[in-house]
C-alpha cells in the first residue's frame, strides 16, 4: 500500500466525486429494499451557495448516506425553485440594462428572457452543491416551472376551485411596490424605524374648532374618508354626528363613532384612511366609508395626491410636513419609533392596498395538518417548534395565492364577459371554452373570447406539492415512484419556513395523498457571525463556502460545520472549526500512514494487545450504540462528536499506541489485520460526515470492486458490550495518565522504567499499564515507605517512589504549599455543610458534589501527610 505524505483533498475529492457519479451510486430505483427518501428545500434558481445551505445540506447528505449504508434505497431527489419575485427582478433589471421596459414587451417575449436567464444562470447552486460532497439523485433534478410540475401545480388550483376552496374576492393586500405585486402575511418583515408622529389639526366643519389627529403617514390624507372616536370618550361628545375638514385636501369627512379606537392611545381620533392601512379597511367596510386609492403601484402618489401626483411617498412625506407648518395645519412632530413592514423579497417598504386576489380557505385544511404534527405522525426535532407550529395554525388566515407577476404559472381563469364573475377555471383554455360555453349558453364562443387572468400563482403554490410533484403524483397518483418513495422519511429545513412551507405540505399532502408527505423535520440553526448577526451578502458577514472547500477540503467544512450545529440552535461561525475539521483529517491520515509503516510478523498477539483488542472492540460497540441513539433524536451534532472521539482519543489515543510495535520489532499478523478491521469500521461510520477522505483510504487499503465501494458499504451493526472491560480499560487509563503526570511533573524521562505499589489487589490489564507507562515492578497490596508521588485512581492509593534525580528538599517544599492549599480550600467546604440552611434549602445533587469535594479533600490531605513523613 503506498499512501503519500499529506492528504490532498482538491485531488481526492473530484477524482472520488467523478468515481460516485459514473457508476450511478447515488440514483435509486424502486426495488425490494425499504426506501429512505429525501426531498431537496428546493433553492431559488437565481441562488448561489450560503453558509445556510452549506449546513442544511450536509446535515442531508448525512442522513442519507447513512441510509445507504444502512441497507435502505436512498433517495434524494435535488431540484430547484423558480422564485417568481427574485427571478422576475433579475430579469427586469437585465432588461433595463438594456434599455427595455418590462411594460414596453408581451409576455411572451418577457417570459422568453426569463427562461433564457434561466438557462444561462440557474442552476449554479446544485453544480456548487456537487463540490460539497451531496449525493443528490440528479437524474431526478426537478425544476418547479418545468412541464410536468407546473401542469400538477395547475390542477391542483382547478381541482380545489371546484371544491370550493379557492375563491376570488377584495382585499387589503401587502402590495410590494418595488416587485410590483402582493405579498403574503408571511412574507412581511416588521423592522423598527426611526421617523416621526405628526399631529394633524382636522378642522370641524362651520367652526374655528378642530381635532388633533396622530400619524406616522402624513401622506395618506389623500385617502381619508373619516375621522373616527370612541362613542365612551366624553373628551369629544359634543362632536358626534359632525364633520372636518382633511388638511390641504379640504375634503369634508364624517367623524364616525367606534369601539376600536383606543382612548388612551395618542389624541384618541384616528384618521380613516380605508385603502392604505388593514385596521381602517375593516372599519371602513363596517361604516360603509368610500375608498379612495391615492397611490400607484410604485407607492407614487396619483391624481388624488393633487399637487403631489407622480411624486414618490417618501418625498411627499417630508414636503408635506412642511406644508402643514406653513399653513397652521401641523401642531407637533415627534421622534416616533414604529414596526414598519418590509418585503422579505426585495426590502421594499409595503403599501397597504386593496385589490381583487385569489384566495385559498385555510380553515378547512389546517385542522387536520395541525392534529398530525400534535400527535406525532410528523415529528419536530426539536419539539420546542411544535408550539410555534400550533399557534400559526390556529390563527391561520386564508392564503392569498395570487402575484401580479409573469413568471410562474399563470392562475388558470379564462374570462368571457364584462362583470367580474364572468369566468371559467379549467386547466387549457380548450377545456375553458367548453366550460364557457356551457355557462353562458353561448354556443358561438371562441378562444378569441377567452382572455386569461394575468397574474400568476404564488410561488410557495407549486412548492406546496413537491413531495410529491418531484414523482408525478398528481399527474399519475397510483405511479410506482409515488407509491415506494412516497411518504418521504425526513425533512431537513429552516424554522423561518415552517408556515411557508412545512405547514403547507402538510395540507398538501393530507389533500391529495390523504397521508402526511414526511415522517420526520428536522429544524436547522441559522449561521451566525460571532457578533450574532445573521450571516447575509449585504451584511457581508458570509464566506464564501467554495473558498472555505479550497482552503480546508470539503470534509473540513462538513465537519466544522456540523461540530457546531446542535439540532435548531443558532450555528455560530468560527473559521477555527473548520480548521479543525482538516486537522481531523490529517490525523486520520497520518494515524493509516503509522499502520502502514509495521511490519507484519508470524507471531502470536501479545497479553498486551490481546486487552487492548478485547477493549476496542467493546468500546466500539457501545459507541455505535450510542451514536444510533443520537441519529434517532436527530443529534447529528452530537454523533459526530461521538465518532471524533472514538477516533481521536480512543483508537489514535490509546489503541494504536498501545498496540505500537517496540522499536526494531514487527506487530504481529493477527493483530495487524484486526487494527485495519477497526479502522474499516470506523471509515464506514465516518463517511456520511467525511465522505472523500473515507473512501480514499478505503480504497488503498485494499482492491475493490465497484460494489465494495465505502459509500455502498454496510455499516456495522450495534452488537452487545462487556460494560465493565471498558470500565477497566478506563482505570488503566487512569493509572497510565497518572504516572506520565509524575514523570512530567517531576522531568523523568519516559525511558526511566518506574515501581509502583499499591494498595490494589491487582490491575486489569496490567500488562498494557506496564507497556504504555513503562513500569517495571507492580508491588500490589503493598505501601511504600520511601518518599514517592501518590494519587488515587478510584478508592486505591497508586505510588511511584521518587527518582534518585530528585532535589528532595524542593519537593518537601512543594507538599507543604500543596497541603496548605487543600487544608484551606477543606475549611471553606466543611463551612457550606456545616450550614444547616444551606443543607436544608440547596438541591440534594449541589449537596451531594459538596460532600464529595469534602472526602475528596479529606483523602487527598491523608496522602500529602504520608508523603511528607516519608520525606
Amino acid at each position: 500500500m503506498q499512501i503519500s505524505e499529506k492528504y490532498n483533498p482538491q485531488e481526492t475529492e473530484q477524482k472520488w466525486y467523478n468515481y460516485w457519479m459514473e457508476n450511478k451510486y447515488f440514483h435509486s430505483e424502486p426495488n425490494d429494499k425499504p426506501p429512505y427518501t429525501v426531498v431537496i428545500p428546493p433553492p431559488n434558481v437565481t441562488g448561489i451557495l450560503h453558509m445556510g445551505h452549506m449546513l442544511n445540506n450536509t446535515i442531508q447528505d448525512v442522513l442519507v448516506r447513512r441510509a445507504r449504508m444502512q441497507g435502505f434505497n436512498a433517495c434524494w431527489i435535488p431540484g430547484t425553485d423558480h422564485a417568481s419575485i427574485a427571478t422576475e427582478a433579475k430579469v427586469v433589471a437585465k432588461l433595463k440594462s438594456e434599455g427595455v421596459n418590462k411594460s414596453d414587451i408581451t409576455r411572451e417575449e418577457f417570459l422568453k428572457h426569463a427562461w433564457e436567464w434561466t438557462d444561462k444562470y440557474g442552476g449554479t447552486i446544485l453544480e456548487q452543491l456537487k463540490k460539497l460532497g451531496c449525493s443528490c439523485d440528479w437524474d431526478r433534478t426537478r425544476f418547479t416551472m418545468e412541464e410536468k410540475l407546473s401542469r400538477q401545480v395547475i390542477k391542483s388550483f382547478v381541482d380545489l376551485y371546484n371544491k370550493g376552496l379557492i375563491y376570488r374576492g377584495y382585499r387589503m393586500v401587502n402590495w410590494d411596490p418595488e416587485a410590483k405585486t402582493n405579498i403574503s402575511d408571511e412574507e412581511v418583515i416588521f423592522k423598527e424605524q426611526n421617523g416621526k408622529l405628526y399631529f394633524l389639526k382636522y378642522k370641524i366643519e362651520g367652526s374655528e374648532e378642530f381635532l388633533s389627529v396622530a400619524t406616522t403617514r402624513p401622506e395618506t390624507i389623500f385617502g381619508d374618508t373619516a375621522v373616527c372616536i370612541n362613542p365612551n370618550d366624553e373628551r369629544y361628545a359634543h362632536l358626534k354626528g359632525k364633520n372636518v375638514i382633511v388638511p390641504i385636501v379640504n375634503r369634508v369627512v364624517p367623524i364616525i363613532e367606534d369601539e376600536y379606537v383606543d382612548i388612551e392611545f395618542g389624541t384618541g381620533a384616528l384618521k380613516i384612511t380605508p385603502a392604505h392601512d388593514t385596521n381602517d379597511y375593516e372599519i371602513g367596510q363596517k361604516h360603509q366609508l368610500k375608498m379612495i386609492d391615492a397611490l400607484d403601484d410604485d407607492g407614487n402618489l396619483n391624481e388624488h395626491g393633487l399637487h403631489y401626483a407622480g411624486q414618490n411617498r417618501f418625498d411627499v412625506r417630508k414636503q408635506i410636513a412642511k406644508e402643514l407648518q406653513e399653513k397652521d395645519l401641523l401642531l407637533k412632530a415627534e421622534d416616533y419609533v414604529n414596526k414598519v413592514g418590509t418585503s422579505e423579497r426585495t426590502g421594499a417598504v409595503i403599501e397597504p392596498k386593496v385589490s381583487v386576489q385569489w384566495f385559498l380557505k385555510m380553515s378547512e385544511m389546517a385542522p387536520q395538518a395541525l392534529e398530525v404534527v400534535m400527535n406525532d405522525e410528523v415529528k419536530f426535532y426539536p419539539e420546542k417548534f411544535k408550539n410555534t407550529y400550533k399557534h400559526w395554525m390556529e390563527n391561520i388566515r386564508d392564503w392569498n395565492i395570487s402575484r401580479q407577476l409573469w413568471w410562474g404559472q399563470q392562475i388558470p381563469a379564462f374570462f368571457y364577459g364584462n362583470d367580474e364573475n364572468d369566468f371559467v377555471v379549467a386547466e387549457t383554455i380548450e377545456e375553458a371554452l367548453v366550460l364557457a360555453k356551457q355557462k353562458t349558453g353561448n354556443e358561438q364562443l371562441t378562444n378569441d373570447n377567452l382572455k386569461q387572468d394575468e397574474d400568476a400563482l404564488d410561488t410557495w403554490f407549486s412548492s406546496w406539492l413537491w413531495p410529491m410533484s418531484v414523482f408525478d403524483g398528481l399527474l399519475d397518483p397510483e405511479n410506482k415512484d409515488i407509491n415506494y418513495y412516497y411518504p418521504t422519511s425526513d425533512l431537513v429545513t429552516g424554522p423561518d419556513i415552517i408556515f411557508f412551507w412545512v405547514a403547507r405540505m402538510i395540507m398538501a399532502g393530507l389533500e391529495y395523498r390523504k397521508e402526511v408527505p414526511f415522517k420526520n423535520v428536522y429544524f436547522t440553526g441559522i449561521v451566525r457571525d460571532s457578533q450574532r448577526r445573521k450571516m447575509s451578502k449585504s451584511l457581508g458577514n458570509s464566506p464564501d463556502p467554495l473558498e472555505l472547500i479550497s482552503e480546508f477540503g470539503a470534509d473540513g467544512v462538513r465537519v466544522g460545520i456540523l461540530l457546531s450545529s446542535a439540532a435548531g440552535n443558532d450555528l455560530l461561525f468560527d473559521k477555527d472549526l473548520m480548521l479543525q475539521g482538516r486537522n481531523f483529517a490529517t490525523k486520520i491520515w497520518n494515524a493509516f500512514r503509522l499502520i502502514n509503516m509495521w511490519n507484519h510478523e508470524d507471531k502470536p498477539a501479545n497479553t498486551a494487545d490481546q486487552q487492548t483488542i478485547e477493549w476496542f472492540e467493546n468500546k466500539l460497540n457501545k459507541t455505535i450504540a450510542e451514536i444510533n441513539d443520537q441519529f434517532e433524536k436527530f443529534r447529528i451534532s452530537d454523533a459526530l462528536h461521538l465518532i471524533y472521539k472514538l477516533i481521536w482519543d480512543d483508537f489514535c489515543g490509546w489503541y494504536l499506541e498501545a498496540i505500537k510495535p517496540n522499536y526494531g520489532e514487527g506487530i504481529s499478523k493477527d493483530v495487524y489485520n484486526k487494527t485495519i478491521y477497526f479502522f474499516e469500521e470506523l471509515m464506514k461510520l465516518l463517511h456520511p460526515f467525511m465522505p472523500f477522505l473515507t473512501e480514499e483510504l478505503w480504497q488503498t487499503i485494499s482492491e475493490r470492486s465497484i460494489e465494495e465501494a465505502l459509500i455502498v458499504a454496510q455499516q456495522k451493526k450495534a452488537e452487545g458490550f462487556n460494560e465493565e472491560i471498558i470500565k477497566n480499560f478506563e482505570t488503566a487509563e487512569e493509572i497510565i495518565s497518572g504516572i506520565r503526570n509524575y514523570r512530567q511533573t517531576k522531568g523523568i524521562s519516559p525511558r526511566e522504567a518506574v515501581e509502583v505499589y499499591t494498595g490494589a489487589s491487582e490491575f486489569a490489564n496490567e500488562a498494557v499499564i506496564r507497556k504504555l507507562a513503562n513500569v517495571a515492578e507492580i508491588y500490589f497490596g503493598e505501601k511504600t515507605a520511601k518518599p514517592s508521588f501518590t494519587f488515587l485512581v478510584g478508592a486505591n492509593e497508586v505510588s511511584i517512589p521518587l527518582s534518585e534525580n530528585l532535589d528532595l528538599g524542593e519537593e518537601k517544599k512543594k507538599t507543604e504549599e500543596e497541603l496548605k492549599y487543600l487544608k484551606g480550600f477543606l475549611i471553606s467546604v466543611d463551612k457550606k455543610l456545616s450550614n444547616e440552611k444551606f443543607v436544608a434549602n440547596a438541591k440534594p445533587e449541589v449537596v451531594e458534589v459538596e460532600r464529595q469535594k469534602q472526602k475528596d479533600a479529606q483523602d487527598k490531605i491523608a496522602i500529602l501527610e504520608e508523603k511528607l513523613k516519608s520525606l
